[in-house]
C-alpha cells in the first residue's frame, strides 16, 4: 500500500520538475514475473527507473537500509520500502543464497523484480561486469529478463551529492524480452551463468550508451580510494 501512496504523490511531482522520459515501455510485459535487469549510476535511480511502469516495481536492497535509528533510520526505511525495496543481507555466502531464494520468491508471485547485476552504484558513469546473480535469477525462475536502462542519472545526481542538479532530464529505455530459453536447466555452470550475464550486460550498454568496463565497480571504488588516497600523501 505504501508503495502506491508514494508514486501517487511523489511521481507527479517529479514528472513536474524533471520532465523524465521513457522509450521501451511496451517491452515490459502487463503481467506474469518479470526481471528488469538495470544498470545503476544513481540514487535517483530509485525514482525515475519505475515510475513509468503501472506495475510494482520490487527491488533488493541491503539490510542495512532498514536498520538505522533515530530520525534517520526511520526515514530511510520509509523511503525504501515506499519504493518498493525489500531488505537483504548481502554479506555473501549463505546470504547471497537467501538472497536468491528471496527473489525467487518474488518471481513465483508473477511481481516485477527490479534487480542491478552491477551490484552497487557507478562510481564514474561507466557500465561495469555484471554478477552473475542474475543469471541464476532468469534460468531457475524463467522469467523474462527485460534490460532497464537509466540514461542522465549520473549527471542529474552523482555519488556524494545529496540533491539532484535542475536542468538534465532523467530518462530510461526498456529493452526487448532477453531469450535465455536454450540455457534452462543449465543454472549450475558456472560458465553458462557468466555467458547470460554478459549478455544482458552487453543489452544495458547498448542501450545506455555507456563504456563498459572489465571489473567489477566494487573493485573500481576501492581501486579509486587508494589512489585518493595516495595521490593525498604525495601532495
Amino acid at each position: 500500500m505504501l508503495y502506491w501512496v508514494v508514486k501517487a504523490t511523489i511521481w507527479p511531482l517529479l514528472r513536474l520538475i524533471f520532465r523524465p522520459w521513457a522509450q521501451g515501455l511496451e517491452n515490459v510485459p502487463q503481467e506474469g514475473p518479470v526481471i528488469l535487469a538495470g544498470n545503476h549510476l544513481s540514487f535517483a535511480d530509485h525514482f525515475f527507473g519505475a515510475g513509468f511502469l503501472p506495475r510494482k516495481v520490487i527491488s533488493l536492497g541491503k539490510a542495512e537500509y532498514f536498520t538505522g535509528r533515530g530520525i534517520k533510520g526511520m526515514f530511510s526505511r520509509a523511503f525504501f520500502s515506499g519504493v518498493g525495496t525489500v531488505p537483504i543481507d548481502r554479506s555473501g555466502g549463505k546470504a547471497s543464497e537467501a538472497a536468491l531464494r528471496t527473489g525467487l520468491r518474488i518471481l513465483k508471485d508473477n511481481q516485477v523484480l527490479g534487480i542491478y547485476p552491477e551490484g552497487t552504484r557507478s562510481p564514474d558513469g561507466r557500465l561495469y561486469k555484471g554478477k552473475t546473480g542474475v543469471a541464476r535469477l532468469a534460468l531457475e525462475s524463467r522469467a523474462p529478463v527485460i534490460p532497464w536502462a537509466m540514461v542522465n542519472t549520473f549527471e542529474m545526481m552523482p555519488p556524494g551529492h545529496p540533491l539532484p542538479k535542475f536542468g538534465i532530464r532523467p530518462g530510461v529505455r526498456y529493452g526487448k524480452p532477453l531469450d535465455f530459453s536454450r540455457y534452462y536447466g543449465m543454472e549450475g555452470d558456472r560458465l553458462v551463468l557468466r555467458a547470460v550475464t554478459d549478455e544482458i550486460m552487453y543489452a544495458l550498454m547498448e542501450l545506455s550508451g555507456q563504456e563498459y568496463v572489465d571489473k567489477y565497480a566494487a573493485s573500481a571504488k576501492v581501486e579509486m580510494v587508494r589512489a585518493a588516497r595516495a595521490a593525498s600523501s604525495n601532495s
